[in-house]
Order: C-alpha cells, then sequence, then structure tokens
C-alpha cells in the first residue's frame, strides 16, 4: 500500500504522492494570495482603533465593520475626490491598453508573415532627423514647421546616400528592438518626454497619458502576440488565397477568430500594466488627470499611512480588473497556454 503511494499508474500522470504534495504547495499559495485580497478588503471597514489595536480578522467577532472611510472619501471629501481619478483611469487604461493592442497586433502579425530588411544607415538617419526636429523644436520653432524640416532633411540624405549603406536588420532583429524599449526605466526617458509633451501641450491631458501609456506598453503586445501568431498555421491563409480570399479577409474571417483569446489575454495584461501606471502619470498628468494610483500615493503621503482609507482606495482601484478577469477567464486561460506548445 505504500509503495502504490509512490508508483504512477500512468506515464504522463504524478503519483498519489506527489499530487498530495502539489495540492499542499498550490493550497498555500492560494490562501496566501486570497488572504492578502481579504485583509484588503475588511481592513476597508475598520476605524482607526481596530487597526492600530492589532490584528482583527473576522468581521462581527473581533471588531464592528463601519463604513466611516467610505463614507469620508465618497462624501466628505467632494463627489470628485475619488471618482474623477477613477474615471481618468478607466479611460486613459482601457483606451491605451486598445492602442497598444491594435499597434501591437498589426506589428506581431507583420513580422511573422513578411520578411523586411530595413538598411541600418537609413535608420541612423532617420534617428538624427528626429533629433534635429526635436532640438528645433525645443529652441523655439512650431512643432509642424520642425516636423517638416526634420522630413525634407531625411528624403535628402536618403537619396544622396541611402544607396552607399548595404548593412540591413531582419524581422528578428526589428522585434528584438521592439521589445527592448521594455527594458529601458521610464524614470530614464521621462525628462524628454515632458519637455516634449509640453511643447506639444499635451501635459495634464488625457490624450497625453493615453499616447504615453500606449507606447510604453506596445512592447509587452508585441512580445505576447508575436509567438501567440507565430503558432497559427501559415497553411491556413494560403487555402484561403488560393479560394480567392482577400489579405483584409483572411484577417477577418480566419486570422481575428483565431487569434481572439491571445488578444484577450494580451489585452488584459497591457490594461494591468496601465492601471497600475504611476511614473508617467506623476510627471504628465495634473489634478484634473490624476489617476488612482496618484490618488492613493497622496492619501498616504499628506495624511500619513491611514489603512483604512488607502484599503478603500486600493479596493475601488483593483474590482474592477478583478471583474474583468473573471469574465474572461476562459479567454485568459487559452491565450496563455496556447503559445506555449510549437511543433
Amino acid at each position: 500500500m505504500i509503495k502504490q503511494l509512490f508508483i504512477s499508474k500512468r506515464p504522463f500522470e504524478p503519483s498519489p504522492f506527489r499530487m498530495l504534495i502539489s495540492y499542499i504547495i498550490l493550497g498555500l499559495w492560494a490562501f496566501f494570495v486570497i488572504f492578502i485580497l481579504y485583509w484588503l478588503v475588511i481592513t476597508a471597514f475598520k476605524i482607526q482603533p481596530d487597526v492600530d489595536n492589532g490584528p482583527r480578522y473576522l468581521p462581527f467577532v473581533d471588531f464592528q465593520p463601519r463604513l466611516d472611510a467610505w463614507h469620508y472619501l465618497l462624501v466628505e471629501a467632494g463627489d470628485k475626490f475619488v471618482s474623477r481619478p477613477f474615471i481618468n483611469t478607466l479611460v486613459v487604461g482601457i483606451l491605451s491598453a486598445v492602442g497598444s493592442l491594435l499597434l501591437g497586433a498589426c506589428a506581431s502579425y507583420a513580422l511573422t508573415r513578411f520578411e523586411y530588411k530595413p538598411k541600418l544607415g537609413l535608420i541612423g538617419l532617420f534617428a538624427l532627423c528626429v533629433l534635429l526636429s526635436a532640438i528645433l523644436i525645443v529652441v523655439g520653432l512650431p512643432w509642424p514647421a520642425g516636423v517638416v524640416i526634420g522630413l525634407v532633411v531625411f528624403f535628402i540624405l536618403a537619396q544622396t546616400l541611402g544607396r552607399r549603406f548595404t548593412r540591413s536588420l531582419g524581422n528578428n532583429d526589428i522585434a528584438f528592438w521592439l521589445v527592448s524599449q521594455r527594458m529601458l526605466p521610464p524614470v530614464a526617458v521621462i525628462i524628454p518626454i515632458y519637455v516634449m509633451f509640453q511643447q506639444l501641450g499635451l501635459l495634464n491631458t488625457q490624450t497625453g497619458l493615453i499616447i504615453a501609456y500606449t507606447a510604453a506598453h506596445l512592447p509587452l503586445a508585441v512580445w505576447f502576440l508575436r509567438d501567440y501568431f507565430h503558432g497559427i498555421p501559415l497553411e491556413l491563409e494560403e487555402s484561403a488565397f488560393i479560394d480567392g480570399a482577400t489579405r483584409y479577409q483572411v484577417l477577418w474571417r480566419i486570422i481575428l477568430p483565431l487569434s481572439m483569446p491571445g488578444l484577450v489575454a494580451t489585452f488584459l495584461i497591457v490594461l494591468v500594466f496601465a492601471w497600475n501606471e504611476y511614473t508617467m502619470a506623476l510627471f504628465l498628468s495634473g489634478a484634473d488627470t490624476q489617476t488612482m494610483p496618484l490618488l492613493i500615493a497622496a492619501q498616504n503621503a499628506t495624511r500619513g499611512p491611514q489603512w483604512w482609507n488607502i484599503s478603500v482606495l486600493v479596493t475601488i482601484m483593483i474590482a474592477p480588473i478583478i471583474v474583468l478577469a473573471i469574465i474572461l477567464e476562459r479567454y485568459i486561460a487559452k491565450g496563455i497556454l496556447v503559445g506555449a506548445v510549437k511543433g
């Protein structure tokens, strides 16, 4: 009997003892994760003595739930104290996630289906022209004129020097460059972004935050979706082309339905990053475009660590993401696992 606990009945099935150990580890981890959420929620219904007088875990047993923190933040502090940052977070997070998803899906599909060979020298010239346009805008030239001058200079240099460049990049190089942008910490580039947005009049606007968030999280969408599109057989598209379908018909009727789980999973992951973004929001937003992470940080800095108030704000902030993840759970599971199987 004891030996049977350590013997697998099937080649790819773990033994009962290993299954027991696995369930224990998973159970402990699930308890740890759920307990954090439970502690957050019950703290939102406490008052200061309940928090200061030691750990109290059971409502109506260890403490009496109160709505004081909810009433203070949602009523006494003003009707826009929480609603305005929440709406800003909702609008900026969803629109930037959709933008990153659309651009990332197009880039990922193109990198898996088409072959690109851009010349390295032309890329360097374009970067220099962009730098020239930025310098002209900073010194006081109107930004439309700076952009036009940069494009004209690039066109002239490309026509005269472009033929001398021979070294080119491939799809893998382009994909690596896109993904490598995520390796750069936002604080390293936030000052140039701030100056550029100041010149363009995009500071303290939802449009500016959407553009910045979309650019920052685009590498994540490319990273996830490129592997996913690699898993879709190319023969399906070739068969559709033979039957007379156009490229857009193939995208709409074949690629889009097959990639829906990957698109949903990528959207939710990018949305979480945009929802929790702090550094860019700190520099690029103002009183009218403040987001929930900034509100929570300000609540902690100006009034001290009042955990009951902070717990209310965090609960309001994470509730939509949790509900959305529960609704889209079956798509998320498929989207994460499909790209793991190759061949």
